[in-house]
């Protein structure tokens, strides 16, 4: 799914509403999120999940056509991970066959 099938399943969902201010509204949440994370800030939205900014340290990488080593700089690369309540709806009747 992309945001604007998103924005237009909120919408049909929500007829009240025009178009254009569901997108204005996602825009702005994900501005939002994006925003804390630029912060160093971690945006939890119970029961579905939590962002947040993991650091990458410099280290000595390889290029893989050549093989060559070339340096790679630190980095802050953004980091998702699911919440109970996800997984649970996730794997709802999925035999793990561990019980």
């Amino acid at each position: 799914m992309i945001k604007s099938e998103l924005v237009q399943r909120i919408a049909e969902r929500n007829p009240h509403l025009y178009q254009r201010d569901v997108e204005n509204i996602v825009n702005a949440i994900l501005d939002e999120i994006v925003a804390a994370l630029a912060r160093g800030d971690r945006v939890e939205l119970r029961g579905f999940g939590a962002f947040s900014v993991k650091n990458r340290p410099a280290r000595l990488g390889r290029n893989p056509r050549t093989g060559e080593q070339v340096d790679v700089d630190e980095k802050y690369v953004p980091f998702f991970k699911t919440g109970k309540e996800m997984r649970l709806r996730l794997n709802d009747g999925v035999d793990h066959g561990d019980e």
